[in-house]
């Protein structure tokens, strides 16, 4: 039971950490005066670092075990958020990034080796309520990062342009930004001790023995043979890399947004953040009810479909009506990934957990599209017009469920409506 609880925490851990950056986007832009594509590589640095360790952490797991992976995850996940301290200390925008890098890597081994083990830990006939159960404590994660940073990362100074020449002219304003920048420091060097403490406690922990299937190099290529014939699996990654995209876009873009159309402060804008999380929360919970009645691509399509009609109100309509269609968004999204994950694996057979990885991989979505939302908005100054790059991921991922909903057999749509065990977004 111990071992259980320990890994359960890491879901709050890694929710808290991954929305943690959606405040660090408005910060650093203000504290290192970025541009709107400058700001959005803090999330290009987090997940390229999913894109670059989802493979390498199945790999390790297959010989070394789930212990060994989540010890590994976490040794990356807190030395990246320690080394926010001498990253503070250079004061450059990249020793920042290299930090994030660190944690993006830390936060694909904890998601790829906790969600399987969780699954395995017991009988299997229970594995999706486990899952469920340990994945429930990953959006009030996610709800306190977004607290956190509000409360101690957000001066609540914000500067109006006089003032800001009036304190270059006094010498003053320099300082002034750095000591916004070291304001970010204590809270990552705190959840650094606490990822450290953490992994101290699953060290010492007994681990379960749980089976897994050692493939031989001969059953590793053919593998990976299957795959290459498998374009559902492709067409899937290229969907998941579009929605986590939006996903990542929509939550990192919506205080920017805010800040240039309406008059709330840092802090208050970042309360509608904390209000997109918890519509994405019950939005998780309102589909699985509907997928009872509803195929899961059906349900997909549908939603995406809703969201490009939101994402016409935020663009046309640029204001507290427009951030309020953002929000409904975020309800809206909430069952992408875990039905595209579904579809993409099933019928891989033993290919299915490096299929699996494969999706994972596309989260790399995250890393692309934020930046290229950013050079719109600074292109034309016009974050409204930056939501159409996230209006495009959404008419793909719509495409793609009309696709499957008519090539995927009514059986087999079914079945995939049970919940995926990969990772959870």
């Amino acid at each position: 039971m111990a071992v259980f609880v320990l890994v359960t925490v890491l879901f709050f851990l890694w929710g808290m950490s991954n929305n943690l950056t959606d405040i660090l986007v408005q910060q650093f832009q203000k504290s290192f005066e970025l541009t709107q594509m400058q700001a959005q590589l803090v999330q290009t640095s987090v997940f390229f670092g999913y894109f670059c360790m989802a493979l390498p952490a199945a790999f390790l797991m297959e010989r070394r075990g789930y212990k060994a992976g989540i010890l590994g995850g976490l040794f990356l996940f807190g030395t990246g958020m320690l080394m926010f301290w001498p990253a503070a200390a250079v004061g450059k925008y990249w020793t920042f990034l290299t930090a994030l890098f660190f944690v993006g890597c830390g936060s694909a081994v904890l998601e790829t080796a906790a969600n399987p083990f969780i699954a395995q830990f017991g009988p299997a006939e229970t594995s999706v309520q486990r899952l469920n159960f340990s994945q429930a404590f990953n959006p009030p994660g996610t709800i306190t990062g977004v607290i956190l940073g509000a409360t101690f990362i957000f001066s609540g100074i914000e500067l109006k342009p006089a003032q800001i020449a009036a304190m270059k002219l006094q010498g003053t304003y320099q300082s002034y930004l750095h000591s916004e920048i070291m304001r970010v420091v204590p809270v990552y060097l705190g959840l650094g001790c606490v990822v450290f403490f953490l992994a101290f406690l699953i060290w010492r922990v007994r681990f379960p023995s749980i089976d897994q299937s050692v493939e031989s190099a001969g059953g590793e290529a053919a593998m990976f043979s299957d795959l290459l014939h498998a374009p559902r699996l492709w067409w899937s990654a290229a969907a998941q890399f579009c929605y986590c995209g939006a996903q990542i876009s929509t939550w990192s873009s919506l205080i920017p947004y805010l800040r240039q159309y309406t008059t709330l402060t840092e802090k208050k804008a970042a309360y509608w953040l904390i209000g997109n999380l918890i519509a994405f929360s019950v939005g998780r919970f309102a589909a699985t009810a509907l997928m009872r009645w509803i195929r899961p691509m059906r349900l997909v399509l549908a939603y995406a479909a809703i969201n490009l009609c939101l994402l016409s109100i935020c663009i046309t309509h640029p204001s507290l009506v427009g951030a309020g269609a953002i929000l409904a968004t975020s309800f809206f999204m909430a069952p992408m990934f875990p039905s595209i994950f579904a579809v993409g694996v099933s019928g891989l057979g033993p290919a299915a957990k490096l299929g699996g990885s494969t999706i994972v991989m596309a989260v790399v979505g995250g890393a692309i599209i934020p930046p290229l939302l950013g050079y719109v908005a600074h292109r034309f100054s016009s974050y409204a017009l930056g939501y159409s790059v996230t209006a495009v991921c959404y008419l793909f991922v719509a495409l793609y469920a009309w696709m499957m909903t008519k090539s995927i057999p009514v059986a087999e749509q079914a079945a995939t409506a049970q919940p995926a065990t990969g990772i959870t977004h």
